[in-house]
């Protein structure tokens, strides 16, 4: 019986990672090929295919962190502990992916590699929080300690992230950034949208198939280290 779910788990891993394969080639020819040339800002335009996927797959990673971390507190559970640590280190390399991404286009755009505009302080202080939280993790040996201080940080860090989303509608800034949902001026014509709604859709597939990965990992480590005391007490 557990050789068959083990049989069973690592054939839906087998599809996950196939669906994800075909799902990224798919949006890179989206966002190569299918889409159009913007106007404006020409090729330069595509590291948005990129750049707001990752912003918005690194939400959705502190999204789980704040929500595991609010599942530890109130019920000790290993399971939200291990989901938000996963979310966590999954995260921290989608946030670093809108920052690298972000200074490649600012630079041809708007002439500079970086401003402290509002939207973009506020994504490196997320980033700086996923960094925060994996070095709480990393810093304490007890790891019931680790995991309800990083659980504290998980849950006030959440903070930035409606923030975040929400800077460059609630303020003007000198560098102009595109609104695709909601507000004055916003949205994108279908091809370009549905280039960014393929990509953000690769963007997600991917991380959740890295989630499930990191998930059996952190089980199978402590699974490891269970055994491991077992032999020594013999």
């Amino acid at each position: 019986m557990i050789q068959f779910s083990k049989m069973n788990r690592t054939s839906w891993t087998s599809v996950h990672a196939l669906v994800t394969l075909l799902w990224i080639l798919v949006a890179l020819y989206l966002a190569l090929i299918y889409a159009p040339t913007d106007v404006s800002q020409g090729n330069v335009y595509r590291i948005m295919y990129i750049h707001v996927p990752s912003g918005w797959t690194a939400f959705v990673a502190y999204l789980l962190v704040f929500l595991g971390s609010v599942g530890y507190l109130i019920r000790r559970s290993q399971t939200a502990d291990d989901l938000a640590c996963a979310a966590g280190e999954i995260g921290f390399i989608f946030c670093s992916c809108v920052l690298i991404t972000g200074p490649l286009w600012a630079k041809p755009i708007w002439g500079i590699w970086w401003t402290w505009d509002p939207r973009l302080t506020l994504t490196f202080v997320l980033w700086l929080l996923f960094a925060g939280y994996l070095l709480v993790r990393g810093f304490f040996i007890n790891p019931g300690r680790a995991a309800l201080l990083s659980a504290v940080v998980g849950i006030v860090g959440f903070v930035d992230v409606p923030i975040d989303y929400m800077a460059i509608r609630w303020w003007r800034t000198q560098h102009p950034q595109p609104v695709i949902f909601g507000g004055p001026n916003s949205g994108l014509p279908f091809s370009m949208l549905l280039t960014l709604l393929v990509s953000f859709g690769a963007f997600l597939c991917l991380f959740f198939f890295l989630l499930r990965r990191r998930l059996s990992l952190l089980r199978m480590r402590r699974d490891l280290s269970h055994l491991r005391r077992e032999l020594a007490e013999d």
